[in-house]
């Protein structure tokens, strides 16, 4: 069930409004149905850019247990790039943002999605080289291979302390569980809301030392 104090009819008002407030997202052709706390979103938006924000609009709001995202993307004539296009603006944007070693990782593009490959040393590099092609004009979707690579183990119990002080300090809550198995980390526990899932998840690949997390927090009360 959805929470005591949020029925499926307040969670879909909320969302819709989450989706008015967020000027990236643009909702004029967005539905939204909740059933049991579950999100459905449905129509279409003009980039992956808006599918991703709309998707985020929705994880935000109090009482919302999961996201289905079925939106479709259209592209205007304004949006139609080649791959070709495509593939250079990413190249671009990695080459640009100084915390990503773009020599180390290959883009390319079919159909409008963008598939980044290579390797890099930090968690947080894999998320940015996704977030720097997401934003990008004609971007369908994203497939990102890119393998973490730490350049030295270290401790399991170290890191597992440091990711609790860190989710201490940022989202205040000792309800996630953090166990290391080698050079992954695995979130368990239950947690406030999608942004706190997600903080979590941030938190945990920003630590050295991480090559992979998994994910199995759940959103509850």
């Amino acid at each position: 069930m959805a929470r005591a104090d949020q029925t499926d009819a307040q969670i879909q008002r909320d969302v819709l409004a989450e989706l008015v407030w967020d000027p990236r997202v643009e909702p004029q052709e967005i539905g939204v149905t909740v059933d049991d706390g579950v999100v459905t979103l449905t129509g279409w938006v003009d980039a992956f850019a808006r599918k991703w924000a709309a998707t985020r609009c929705a994880q935000r709001v109090r009482g919302v247990r999961a996201v289905a995202d079925d939106l479709e993307i259209r592209l205007t004539g304004d949006e139609q790039h080649t791959d070709g296009e495509i593939a250079i603006a990413v190249s671009r944007a990695l080459e640009w943002d100084s915390f990503v070693p773009a020599e180390r990782l290959e883009v390319t593009v079919a159909n409008g999605w963008v598939m980044i490959r290579g390797a890099v040393e930090f968690g947080w590099q894999r998320r940015t080289a996704e977030a720097e092609a997401r934003r990008l004009r004609g971007v369908r979707g994203v497939t990102n291979l890119v393998q973490v690579r730490p350049a030295a183990r270290r401790d399991g119990e170290r890191i597992r302390r440091d990711i609790q002080r860190a989710l201490l300090r940022g989202i205040g809550t000792e309800r996630v569980n953090v166990e290391v198995d080698g050079d992954t980390v695995v979130l368990g526990g239950v947690v406030r809301s999608w942004w706190e899932r997600d903080q979590a998840e941030r938190v945990a690949w920003s630590a050295e030392g991480v090559r992979a997390v998994r994910d199995q927090l759940l959103v509850g009360g």
